[in-house]
């Protein structure tokens, strides 16, 4: 008999059938006539609640083998269970399990499991992390990403969208950031001897770079992982019309903060023949759909996060779902912002990158809701974004929500190619790793446009949690990959 899940198990009107449950046990108790034991296997929240009354045991219990077992369970341990299912008389279950048999998979030592009934700190959890699903915290998290990636996947199938699969490994670097992380086959043990004799010999520091021979590495070229997978999604857009990728992407960033990841999954789709418009429009969409999604399917764990972690998520999750978006040009967010600089720590002006404290200030304070703003200098952005007329600007967007600022970062991307080449050139790029980028311009041109939104921001926005690193099974960040 296939087990039946303990979400599928709440669900069931009880008809004294015969089911069997598996799961991790939360508690036992034993008052000497009657046996309660809470399991728990991941598919919700709750627990199911298995029951021996050794005064009246159910007609084909096994009595033996379940008392020989209930010596061995502890808080952890994995139990198969066969059983009964009736209604419950006790209050806040609407069906138990009476035993019949009772087999432990797995003890756990109470004296050596890591996780206690006592509050457990996020940063002890976090040295956990191969337990930390097993708490209710976690396995909310969990459960809630799992619900979130469907929804992802939901929304740009019902939009005519190819799901396709970017590369990992990458020559160019779509963000000009060069905080990539390479990838390569030499050794650098043999690399640090020739250095040495090199420096023996009497080789000048700025010829060190000589000494890397790229043309013996596995790729041939210096290669990295990907930051982004924006690039390639173009190539296809401009065949299939609308494409999306949903995958994991790295960045080098020596940042040890609550909001950064080393490794984190971005939804990024290319849309060709979108304007600049059609893609706030999309946008717009794309973060209601996911919020109504994550208010209908994850109910359950969200009231655990609205009770636990933040109070009120919730109903600030229902009021962007159903807000209208404010857009507003990059120069007018900036003169509202100057309004009020003496509230920041960092002054705004025009040219200067929007920090998060003016984001949350436009969107908490001046205009209470998610704001979209575009038309940003030309210098504060990458090489690909669409040129505005003016000469100073370009055509990209960011969405900015209540609570944590940026969401979305988007932008009409550049069709010309004479204009893409000056921009390449003006940040003197290599461009022998782009000519390929550019003969998207060459061969049936298109104006397109796309965005990205990393997963984990999604997340963390969503269920209220502080740290990224907190809805991610197995965080990456500088000195952190344990696991």
């Amino acid at each position: 008999m296939i087990p039946t899940l303990i979400k599928d198990l709440l669900k069931t009107n009880p008809e004294g059938q015969e089911i069997k449950v598996c799961g991790w046990v939360r508690t036992v108790r034993d008052s000497k006539g009657l046996v309660f034991i809470q399991v728990n296997d991941g598919s919700c929240f709750a627990n199911i609640q298995l029951t021996f009354d050794r005064n009246n045991p159910s007609k084909n219990a096994n009595i033996s083998n379940i008392e020989e077992n209930l010596k061995l369970l502890n808080t952890g341990a994995s139990v198969r269970a066969t059983g009964k299912l009736i209604p419950s008389p006790a209050s806040g279950q609407a069906v138990e399990v009476t035993l019949e048999k009772l087999e432990c998979l797995g003890t756990c030592n109470p004296e050596e499991y890591p996780l206690q009934k006592n509050k457990m700190s996020m940063e002890y959890l976090r040295e956990n992390a191969h337990l930390r699903a097993r708490t209710n915290t976690f396995g909310a998290v969990y459960r809630v990403r799992n619900q979130m990636a469907f929804a992802v996947h939901s929304f740009f199938q019902e939009r005519g969208f190819q799901y396709i699969h970017a590369p990992e490994i990458t020559c160019s670097d779509c963000e000009g950031a060069g905080e990539m992380f390479q990838v390569t086959t030499l050794s650098m043990e043999k690399i640090a001897e020739l250095g040495v004799k090199a420096g023996i010999g009497g080789m000048k520091i700025e010829d060190a770079h000589k000494i890397v021979d790229y043309s013996k590495d596995f790729f041939g070229k210096k290669a990295s992982l990907t930051v982004s997978g924006q690039l390639e999604a173009e190539t296809l857009a401009t065949a299939l019309s609308r494409v999306y990728t949903f995958g994991p992407t790295f960045r080098a960033e020596n940042s040890n903060t609550p909001r950064h990841l080393a490794e984190f999954w971005m939804i990024e789709p290319e849309m060709a023949f979108f304007d600049l418009d059609d893609n706030m429009d999309i946008q717009e969409d794309f973060v209601k759909y996911l919020l109504n999604w994550a208010l209908t399917k994850c109910r359950e764990d969200l009231e655990f996060f609205d009770k636990r972690i933040q109070p009120g998520l919730i109903e600030n999750l229902g009021k962007v779902a159903n807000a209208k978006f404010v857009r507003i040009s990059y120069t007018d967010a900036i003169a509202e912002l100057e309004k009020h600089s003496d509230k920041f720590e960092f002054k705004p002006y025009w040219g200067c990158d929007i920090a998060t404290e003016h984001e949350r200030f436009l969107t908490e304070q001046i205009y209470k809701c998610p704001v979209m703003v575009y038309n940003y200098p030309k210098e504060i952005k990458s090489f690909y974004m669409k040129q505005n007329e003016d000469g100073k600007t370009v055509k990209a967007v960011d969405v900015l929500v209540p609570g944590i600022g940026e969401l979305i970062g988007g932008s009409e991307r550049e069709e010309d190619y004479d204009k893409l080449l000056t921009a390449c050139k003006e940040r003197e790029m290599d461009m022998t790793n782009y000519q390929w980028y550019l003969d998207l311009r060459r061969f049936g041109t298109v104006p397109h446009s796309g965005f990205g939104l990393g997963f984990e921001r999604l997340i963390r926005y969503v269920t209220g949690m502080e740290n990224i690193r907190d809805v991610i099974p197995y965080p990456r960040a500088p000195k952190l990959a344990d696991f």
